[in-house]
């Protein structure tokens, strides 16, 4: 890790020292539809100001990085320096790619969120866990201090050295990917590593079952679910998916209506045993 922090100059070292301690409020302003956006784009503050003279392009810097964001909070500034050397490729190169920083980001972001929580949520907190309540079986009433060091000293040693390994990394590697004219395919790769992530979240987290079955003659001849899953796995929770995107898309609905009216249809289709 120190041949790490000696290829990075005395100003860079401090953008990422402010990116670090910015990240603390990366889950600070949540919302359902941006998550951790917010906090992103304020820990990369520091490197768009810095890198960044033409007002503008600090304003597009600002708005790519609104977009959603959502990662273990461990591994969320290797992503960020990551993030952050493209931002510096961009802005000294006129015919960068800006649109592959997000795709990047966004390919880089699950596959670390699985790493991150198998690891520091799956094992370390168990361990550190194991260790702090048998010491408070014994009566040591320096357990919970045992538990908090244990958990957090690893995670903040991943994060502080993560994020300068990510902007290393990024410079070096993306910087030889943009010489070699193989960054649109690393673009295109990490785009649809992106939608893959994406799909793979829809299949998850959207949940919706018929109930209702066609009964006739106290009998039930045809079970509905069972006959979806037969033409589509997954079929009307990826046709809400992409209605719920045609409105945000092209019907300007607020996030807010979308969550309301998602309870309101929820609650009656439940009432009436349709769900």
């Amino acid at each position: 890790m120190s041949k790490i922090s000696k290829n990075l100059t005395k100003t860079e070292k401090k953008l990422i020292r402010q990116m670090y301690w910015r990240s603390f409020t990366l889950y600070s302003a949540v919302t359902p539809a941006k998550q951790g956006a917010s906090g992103f784009e304020y820990s990369m503050l520091p490197f768009i100001n810095h890198f960044y003279k033409n007002d503008q392009d600090k304003k597009d810097a600002m708005v790519r990085h609104m977009s959603y964001f959502n990662t273990n909070l461990a591994m969320s500034p290797f992503v960020m320096g990551v993030t952050a050397s493209m931002e510096k490729q961009n802005s000294e190169n006129d015919d960068f790619n800006a649109e592959s920083i997000n795709a990047i980001k966004t390919s880089l972001m699950s596959p670390l969120a699985g790493i991150g929580d198998s690891i520091f949520w799956g094992v370390l907190r168990v361990i550190a866990a194991g260790i702090a309540i048998s010491l408070a079986k014994s009566g040591n009433i320096a357990a919970p201090i045992i538990f908090l060091l244990l958990f957090n000293i690893p995670v903040q040693l991943v994060r502080w050295y993560g994020g300068q390994l990510g902007y290393t990394l990024g410079s070096n590697y993306i910087g030889e990917l943009y010489e070699k004219g193989l960054i649109n395919i690393l673009t295109k790769a990490a785009s649809i590593v992106g939608l893959m992530m994406v799909g793979a979240m829809t299949s998850s987290m959207v949940i919706f079952k018929l109930k209702w079955n066609m009964v006739v003659g106290g009998k039930t001849i045809l079970k509905s679910q069972q006959m979806l899953d037969q033409i589509f796995v997954g079929l009307l929770p990826l046709g809400i998916t992409l209605l719920f995107f045609w409105l945000l898309k092209k019907k300007n609905v607020s996030i807010n209506w979308l969550i309301l009216g998602t309870i309101v249809i929820a609650v009656v289709l439940a009432m009436v045993g349709v769900v």
